[in-house]
């Protein structure tokens, strides 16, 4: 008799499963300055989950982690984070963390619903963290140039002449008086 053996691909993913590749993280610089933040490492923990996810998992998981992310918006403690446009980022983060608890509720709901709301979920939270590393890389490039960047040079240089040239006109015209 002729023993047959199956083949089996190690790197087959399980079908039942939703998995994302991993998106942006935080740049050293960042990691350290959040460091102290436990309620972003607590969000950053639990999002490890979501990169391979059921969607039974994702949908009994997605309450806690639309809690954390709540409680991560709530207790921005660093004021270079604590800016519109980084709370907006986080903000809409926590609306699509909702919907998916949301969708847990929905017995209709189907894998590839639940597949697409994970995949929006990992995406902005990427999006949060290239912000926070723009944020720390910026004020790293400022700080090599030794320069304000909030206003570029050649209108700072601009209106200074302008400046100069006004006090030359009001100079003058003082002297002719």
């Amino acid at each position: 008799m002729e023993e047959v053996t199956e083949v089996v691909d190690s790197l087959k993913v399980n079908e039942d499963r939703i998995v994302n590749s991993i998106g942006e993280t935080l740049i050293p610089n960042a990691r350290r300055n959040l460091r102290d933040w436990k309620e972003y490492n607590n969000v950053d923990e639990f999002m490890i989950k979501y990169y391979n996810v059921s969607k039974l998992e994702a949908l009994n998981n997605s309450k806690e982690l639309s809690d954390l992310v709540k409680n991560m918006i709530d207790t921005i403690r660093i004021d270079k984070l604590d800016k519109i446009n980084v709370i907006a980022r986080f903000n809409v983060l926590h609306n699509e963390t909702l919907r998916l608890a949301d969708m847990a509720n929905i017995p209709s709901i189907t894998e590839d619903e639940v597949k697409e709301e994970v995949k929006k979920i990992i995406d902005l939270y990427s999006a949060v963290n290239s912000k926070i590393n723009t944020i720390y890389k910026a004020e790293e490039l400022q700080k090599a140039l030794d320069v304000d960047t909030e206003m570029p040079i050649e209108l700072k240089e601009r209106n200074e002449i302008k400046n100069r040239l006004k006090r030359e006109r009001l100079i003058s015209n003082a002297k002719k008086q």
